[in-house]
């Protein structure tokens, strides 16, 4: 694969495009039978939706598979022309009977409806609907690796727990993306990993996209507020999104600078690592944090910033909550992660900091707090690189060229 990257330049930013880019475009595809697995019903709408309307558009008939009966999501779909099938899938733990009963369930329907491309994202979607696709004979097989996960991160701390789990993960990996057709990531260490560990028997397959991409015209640019500042993290609410970082060095910020907001918005999880309603409301109680629910709808709350903040720790692929705040025109503060890295270019849109150090985080945020006009000037340039490089009609049409569905 050629390393070679074309770049695009717009004021002071230099930005680098993944080769995949630049593919001529193919004649129009005939049309396909595409099945579509994702392990977060919710996710077909909130991060897939341009692309399932382009699917349609291009006259694919396509059919979604997801775990959870979201009636708000079916009815979007339907209108969409997208049918939808709910399966049993268990998002996190290792129970092996529960994997089983998703790899049956994905078999079973897979062979009835008979598609002609599968396009699973994330972990357990890609492994069991690659095996079970494998298991068919279904060769256009496709795979989105939204991030490889915490399984494969060095926070990880390395037990021998953590250990056998990564490997039966590769195992599985290679065995769901041996003969694929394509295999899509958001970012260089989850590309480097694959290759690291084997996975693809064809590197060739390998393409490196700028994550789901962002509609700039639904997260329009707006002006952050005059009052601040005003701190904003927006994620599902686990430890490892930074969320304890993100309290613990709002204290610190809140010494020199007792007008500074901290919001958080986000849903509780059932997953092991997740915050406690408990602890939440501890730290409303204390006055350290407002915490703003969950919301369908992070627009206003975008609007209502200065600052957007992701402390996480977890290996992301490209967070798509700070693509989103890029868009609306805010400054990131974020780790020095594979994929949450990608989106900031240092002292030009936002700051890096060191994952799990509250200390360094305080003393990023009151860069802001001490400067609003910086905040605002960061904020423009975030804009930009959302333009120039993860405007999500362009990464569609990476996706499609590829996949020859176009």
């Amino acid at each position: 694969m050629s390393t070679s990257r074309p770049y695009v330049e717009r004021g002071d930013i230099r930005l680098a495009f993944p080769a995949d880019s630049c593919h001529a475009r193919q004649e129009p595809a005939q049309k396909r039978v595409i099945a579509v697995v994702a392990s977060l019903t919710a996710s077909l709408t909130n991060f897939r939706l341009e692309l399932l309307k382009r699917l349609v558009k291009a006259g694919h008939e396509v059919v979604a598979f997801a775990p959870e009966n979201d009636e708000r999501v079916e009815r979007h779909l339907a209108q969409l022309g997208v049918r939808f099938v709910q399966i049993p899938m268990a998002r996190t733990g290792l129970n092996p009977l529960d994997d089983l009963r998703t790899l049956w369930s994905l078999r079973q329907h897979f062979k009835r409806l008979k598609p002609d491309v599968i396009l699973p994202y994330t972990m357990k979607p890609i492994i069991y609907a690659g095996i079970a696709a494998r298991m068919l004979g279904i060769k256009d097989r496709c795979f989105l690796v939204t991030g490889l996960g915490h399984v494969f991160s060095n926070e990880t701390p390395a037990t021998l727990k953590s250990s056998l789990v990564r490997h039966l993960c590769v195992r599985l990996y290679r065995i769901a993306f041996r003969g694929a057709k394509a295999v899509f990531v958001y970012n260089e260490a989850d590309r480097a990993d694959i290759c690291k560990y084997q996975m693809l028997d064809s590197t060739a397959v390998l393409s490196l996209i700028p994550g789901s991409g962002v509609d700039l015209e639904h997260f329009a640019f707006s002006s952050p507020p005059q009052r601040g500042p005003v701190f904003l993290l927006v994620a599902r609410l686990l430890r490892d999104k930074g969320i304890v970082e993100y309290v613990e060095a709002a204290r610190i910020v809140r010494r020199t600078f007792p007008d500074a907001k901290f919001q958080l918005l986000g849903s509780f999880d059932s997953n092991p690592a997740a915050i406690s309603r408990d602890e939440i409301d501890g730290w409303v109680r204390e006055g350290i944090l407002d915490y703003l629910g969950y919301t369908q709808d992070v627009r206003p709350y975008l609007a209502g910033c200065s600052v957007f903040v992701l402390p996480s720790y977890y290996r992301e692929g490209i967070p798509r909550s700070i693509l989103e705040a890029l868009a609306t025109g805010r400054p990131i503060v974020t780790t020095d992660l594979p994929g949450c890295r990608d989106t900031v270019q240092p002292g030009v849109n936002g700051l890096v900091v060191k994952p799990r150090d509250p200390l360094g985080l305080a003393e990023a945020m009151s860069v802001f707090a001490r400067n609003t006009r910086l905040a605002a000037e960061m904020g423009r340039q975030s804009r930009y690189i959302a333009q120039a490089r993860f405007d999500v009609h362009m990464v569609n049409q990476m996706l499609l060229d590829r996949m020859r569905l176009d």
